[in-house]
């Protein structure tokens, strides 16, 4: 039942948006407004229901009711003087309404939207799973809207399953995402936790589940206001209390957070930077390097920054699943010194080469790395072998006519042993183990390690459909022009070097 319930509230609010794309909202900006105004809708519902109401969200409804009361240019007014205050709190409606504002220039759009399309539904009524899966696949659309750029913040939710299978959080873990998005892996980690330990969990344990065990970092504003949210309708965190999401670049100071499990797709792009305007007003992007005394080597690559950030953050005994592109198994200089680093002081015990075509942002090849860290052992490293699921060979997907599902990792999580010992483990076709020698003999410590072949490449009759070629040769492109990108700046920065 509610799942057809999910589907008819999101069909209801999402057939909207095409009108408001002819006015320019674009489909994120939409998935924005919504948030403002669902958050609004909620706590009239709360502060005005008959049994136990909730007065601290009186404010929130009383700004509703003012949206209802209002029409033409006084409801513009209105919202926007409701976005204002509101963004000036400090606490989780703070993180919502932070730097927000009106898309929805329409009054009489904005009107219907408010009247005929949230006010008629009683959102405070439905369970968890049915608003919450709801907003879920309004992220997921907005996700799709490749020229706004928000498949970025996106994982898929089939691979961050299998992720928290694997991991397996319990009810005394704090989780932890430093970059989590629209945070799809602090809600997987609280289901998972929910499914398997709900009915043992001790009032503490409920406590602590609710309002801070499951905590994250975003950098972008925007994307935190849909993860605070996404957090308040699936049962986790309060409208009025700390905010469970800050907003903060995660890599500019040491964490002042140190969590047993790290779950994380830090944000892809090599570099980080911000953009500067000068006197004569013009903008200009100047590199972000991050000096920190906790870290092993100072970098200008995010990704490498990233690894370093979730390894002293992570706590003891801890255990991450970290997204990582493909240059940081192979990168020399600063990646071969973290990759050293890394295999000796942590338990680097799986990698999982991904497939091309399960992410919205085009023309990235990926793996998740699971790591452990345990006490301090300086003469005997700590890993000592790293299995390789290889998913990538041979497997081809695209975001519509071949999606990832679960069902597709499942043979990586059978292998994985969830909770077991790795002794356990037994290799196969596509899960292999090298030991720590040998990954310290490789040229650079070279972690991408590949052995399988792709028939499609050797057979005719093996050729995948053209679309999917297509993709692949776009990704490719992709792939290959941001590595020249790498390489043209790096050219650049020593030449000017000299002169400095």
């Amino acid at each position: 039942m509610s799942t057809v319930e999910t589907r008819r509230l999101v069909a209801k609010l999402w057939n909207y948006c095409d009108v408001l794309r002819d006015d320019g909202v674009s489909t994120i900006d939409y998935v924005e407004q919504l948030t403002f105004l669902l958050f609004l809708k909620m706590g009239h519902e709360r502060a005005n229901r008959r049994s136990f109401p909730d007065l601290a969200l009186k404010p929130v409804g009383d700004a509703w009711q003012s949206l209802l009361d209002a029409d033409g240019q006084t409801l513009e007014d209105t919202y926007n003087h409701v976005l204002r205050d509101f963004g000036q709190r400090k606490d989780t409606l703070g993180v919502i309404f932070r730097k927000a504002q009106n898309r929805i220039q329409d009054p009489a759009k904005l009107k219907k939207l408010i009247v005929d399309l949230i006010d008629k539904e009683q959102w405070s009524s439905r369970g968890v799973d049915v608003k919450g899966d709801a907003y879920e696949e309004l992220l997921a659309k907005g996700a799709e809207d490749v020229k706004s750029g928000a498949g970025q913040y996106f994982t898929p939710r089939e691979l961050i399953a299998a992720m928290v299978d694997c991991i397996q959080p319990g009810p005394d873990d704090a989780v932890y995402d430093p970059a989590c998005g629209t945070g799809g892996f602090l809600l997987a980690a609280h289901d998972y936790i929910q499914r398997h330990h709900g009915n043992d969990l001790t009032p503490e344990q409920r406590d602590k589940l609710a309002g801070g065990g499951i905590s994250g970092a975003e950098l972008v504003d925007g994307t935190a206001r849909l993860a605070a949210m996404n957090m308040l309708l699936h049962g986790i965190g309060k409208p009025n209390g700390r905010s469970l999401i800050e907003v903060k670049d995660a890599l500019a100071e040491p964490s002042h957070v140190y969590p047993s499990v790290v779950l994380a797709n830090p944000p892809f792009g090599r570099k980080s930077s911000i953009t500067v305007v000068g006197e004569d007003g013009r903008a200009s992007r100047e590199d972000i390097e991050y000096t920190r005394t906790d870290f092993w080597i100072t970098t200008k690559n995010k990704q490498l920054n990233f690894v370093q950030h979730i390894a002293s953050m992570l706590g003891i005994p801890g255990r991450a699943a970290v997204v990582l592109p493909d240059n940081v198994l192979f990168e020399g200089g600063a990646g071969e010194t973290i990759r050293r680093r890394l295999l000796k002081q942590f338990d680097v015990h799986t990698l999982l080469r991904l497939p091309t075509g399960i992410f919205y942002a085009g023309g990235v090849k990926a793996n998740v790395l699971f790591f452990d860290k345990k006490p301090a052992r300086p003469d005997v490293p700590w890993t000592s072998k790293l299995w390789v699921y290889d998913f990538r060979t041979a497997q081809h997907f695209t975001l519509k006519q071949h999606r990832l599902t679960r069902e597709h990792l499942e043979d990586f999580v059978k292998c994985y042993r969830p909770g077991e010992p790795r002794e356990n483990r037994t290799e196969t076709e596509r899960f292999k183990a090298f030991g720590y020698e040998e990954l310290i003999g490789r040229d650079k410590v070279n972690l991408d390690i590949t052995w399988l072949r792709d028939p499609s490449l050797e057979d005719a009759d093996n050729l995948l459909p053209p679309e999917v070629i297509a993709r692949e040769i776009v990704d490719d492109l992709t792939t290959a022009l941001a590595e020249f990108n790498a390489i043209a700046e790096a050219l650049e920065q020593s030449r000017e070097a000299p002169g400095e």
